[in-house]
């Protein structure tokens, strides 16, 4: 499962490594090829809005084959486009359906006791790190060898393989409710009402994505330029410096059974900030610029990857026979949050230039540590059976 989140969650992230091939392959400006990858994590946000609150409603592999089968589509035609229009409709549905990591994360945490689920939920999103970063990797040193069609067509054939493995591997699981399609949509955003817990959660974690998001985005254009002038192989090594992080997210759960969310959450806030005054060195250019952007980068990674981890164990353990659409609702504001991230990201770095995405970046923790300190209290940081 935690390589099936790694595998299909790359889809989403790896064109953003692609920014500047995309431009001059296809004759465009990089703010127009970087809003492909704006496109695609808004696509994201709608999927899992709208489909990932059939986990509680339909058998889960049958869902998750046919939802791999689309985006293995969808990669192919994006490979294959002769437009710009074309990328950014097949980058949509890309990112429509690729919400199969969203569905195995409420599977997994129903697998397992209380007492482990924030340890599990912690493996299975340490393979969703390592897809994120390492997405990156894989698209800027393959776009920069082979050209920015190939990462697509590669991917189309991982997704295929991936959607016959688990069609064959995964567990057979029962239905949760039998409630209508509206009905579950309509649950979901009276979750978000209903739940403290949730929304500290849903809004802490969006403010952190939309950071991350801006900065992922950015970075594209900042290497691009001056004063680094470096191809997107360079960002697929940077990515590959921040893929460390994929390790301490098991790590991170355990805490969570140990200690609960909150004090994982206060932590990476913390890091947030502080990974923002380390990434504001990276604008000066040469080794030592590099040197900052990659610690910075790898601190930003930690700090949003464990959050993530302690707010989904958080949720998770709130309402067992509605986990999908608690994950749907935390996950839609988090992409939400991503997505105006990478709008903001660049515009700001078009206006301001790189130390205005730190700016950002510094905003956002601030915003995700008043929004997770709002509700603390009896039942709004309930932990996933953590030691409390």
């Amino acid at each position: 499962m935690a390589l099936a989140c790694g595998v299909s969650v790359a889809n989403v992230y790896f064109p953003q490594a692609l920014t500047p091939l995309v431009a001059d392959g296809l004759g465009i400006a990089p703010g127009t090829a970087a809003n492909l990858a704006t496109v695609t994590q808004l696509g994201y946000a709608a999927g899992i809005f709208l489909l990932v609150p059939l986990g509680d409603r339909l058998p889960r592999r049958p869902l998750i084959t046919v939802l791999l089968v689309v985006t293995a589509c969808a990669l192919l035609a994006a490979g294959l486009a002769p437009a710009a229009g074309p990328l950014v409709a097949a980058g949509a549905v890309v990112g429509l359906a690729t919400v199969v990591p969203q569905l195995l994360l409420p599977l997994a945490a129903g697998l397992v006791a209380p007492d482990r689920r924030g340890a599990v939920i912690g493996t299975l999103q340490g393979g969703l790190i390592g897809g994120i970063l390492l997405a990156r990797t894989f698209g800027g040193v393959l776009g920069e060898h082979l050209g920015w069609r190939a990462p697509y067509l590669a991917a189309a054939a991982l997704t295929a393989l991936l959607a016959l493995a688990l069609g064959l591997a995964l567990p057979a699981t029962p239905p949760a409710v039998r409630d209508r399609y509206p009905a579950l949509l309509a649950d979901t955003v009276r979750l978000l009402r209903a739940e403290p817990g949730l929304r500290r959660s849903a809004l802490g974690q969006a403010a952190l994505f939309g950071g991350f998001s801006a900065t992922w985005t950015a970075l594209a254009l900042l290497l691009a330029g001056p004063p680094y002038r470096l191809g997107a192989q360079a960002l697929g090594l940077l990515a590959l410096i921040g893929a460390a992080s994929m390790f301490c997210a098991p790590a991170a759960g355990r805490r969570v059974d140990r200690h609960g969310p909150d004090r994982v959450n206060a932590w990476c806030t913390g890091a947030t900030l502080a990974a923002a005054a380390v990434l504001a060195a990276g604008g000066t250019g040469g080794a030592t610029g590099l040197l900052a952007l990659a610690a910075g980068l790898l601190l930003l990674d930690l700090a949003v990857q464990c959050g993530q981890v302690a707010n989904q164990a958080r949720i998770f353990a709130l309402r067992p026979e509605a986990r999908s659409r608690l994950n749907t609702a935390y996950m839609t504001c988090s992409f939400l949050g991503g997505s105006a991230g990478s709008w903001l990201g660049i515009r700001l770095h078009a206006q301001l230039g790189w130390p205005g995405v730190c700016g950002l970046v510094a905003l956002t923790a601030a915003a995700a540590l008043a929004a997770l300190r709002t509700g603390t209290g009896a039942g709004a940081g309930a932990g996933a059976g953590a030691g409390r």
